[in-house]
C-alpha cells in the first residue's frame, strides 16, 4: 500500500506528484483543497518517497493498479485527478484505463505525447545514470529547470526533496514512464472539463505544449501563471489554489 496523505471531507481529488518528488510537493494545496470543502488525496508514488521501492522497471499500468488499490481503500468512487509532469502522465495513463472514475482532469506542467526513440534512450541513461550515481548529479543538473531562479527559497525546498529520492525507485519509475503510450486521442474523448496549468519559464513541457493540450481536450481551460517554470504549485501557490479550486467548484457535485 502506498502511503499517502488524505485530508478534508467532501469530493475527493487525488493529487499525484512527478518525478523525483514525493507528496510533499503538494503541500499547498493540502491546505487550501480543504478549507475550500475538498477532499485531498495525496500519495507517494511507488519508489518515491515513504512507498515502497520495487526496482528494475516500474510500468505505468503498475502505478495505476497502485492508486486504484488507494481509491479502493479509502473507499472512493470517482474522483478528480491532478497531476503534474510524470503524475500528469499517470493522470492520463488513469484516464484511458478507468475512464469511469475520473470526475476531472487537473494537468500540469505536463504533456501528452510518448517518448521519441531518442526521447526515451535519454530516459532510460537517466535512469541508469541515477542506478550508478544516486540523485545528486541529476537534482543539481535540473533544479533551475525545475524551479524559476527567481524563486530561489522554494528551489531550495524542492531540491532537498530531489535528494531524498530513493534513487533505484526514481530510475524504476524512468524506464516504465519510457514506454508509456500516446494520450492525445483519449483526451480528445474526455467527456469531463479539464484544466491545464503551466508556466511560463517551463522549459520540459513549455506553454505552446499546453496550449495545444488544451486545445485538444474538450470543456478545458488553460492556465498560465508568470514567473514559474516546472512547477507552478509551490513557486506561486495563491495562483494554482484560485485556479484550481475555480476549476473544481464548477464541476457538477
Amino acid at each position: 500500500m502506498l502511503t499517502y496523505d488524505d485530508i478534508g471531507t467532501g469530493p475527493a481529488v487525488l493529487l499525484v506528484h512527478g518525478h523525483p518528488f514525493d507528496r510533499s510537493m503538494w503541500a499547498p494545496q493540502l491546505m487550501a483543497l480543504p478549507a475550500a470543502g475538498y477532499r485531498a488525496i495525496a500519495p507517494d508514488l511507488r519508489g518515491y518517497g515513504e512507498s515502497p521501492v520495487t526496482p528494475g522497471t516500474v510500468p505505468f499500468s503498475r502505478h495505476i493498479d497502485d492508486l486504484v488499490e488507494l481509491l479502493d481503500h479509502l473507499e472512493v468512487g470517482a474522483v478528480v485527478l491532478c497531476g503534474l509532469s510524470m503524475g500528469g502522465q499517470l493522470v492520463m495513463d488513469f484516464h484511458l484505463r478507468h475512464p469511469d472514475r475520473v470526475r476531472g482532469l487537473a494537468l500540469v506542467d505536463t504533456t501528452p505525447h510518448a517518448e521519441t526513440e531518442e526521447s526515451r534512450r535519454n530516459r532510460m541513461a537517466m535512469a541508469d545514470q541515477l542506478d550508478r550515481e544516486g540523485m545528486k548529479g541529476y537534482a543539481d543538473e535540473v533544479i533551475w529547470k525545475m524551479v524559476s531562479p527567481k524563486n530561489p527559497e522554494v528551489g531550495a525546498v524542492v531540491l532537498q526533496m530531489m535528494l531524498d529520492a530513493p534513487a533505484a525507485g526514481a530510475a524504476a519509475a524512468q524506464r516504465g514512464r519510457a514506454d508509456r503510450p500516446d494520450y492525445v486521442e483519449s483526451l480528445a474523448g474526455a467527456t469531463v472539463p479539464g484544466l491545464v496549468v503551466v508556466g511560463t519559464e517551463d522549459e520540459f513541457t513549455p506553454v505552446p505544449v499546453a496550449r495545444e493540450m488544451a486545445e485538444a481536450m474538450p470543456n478545458t481551460t488553460l492556465t498560465i501563471i508568470e514567473d514559474t517554470a516546472h512547477m507552478p504549485n509551490l513557486e506561486r501557490p495563491d495562483t494554482f489554489n484560485t485556479a484550481l479550486t475555480e476549476y473544481l467548484d464548477s464541476l457538477p457535485h
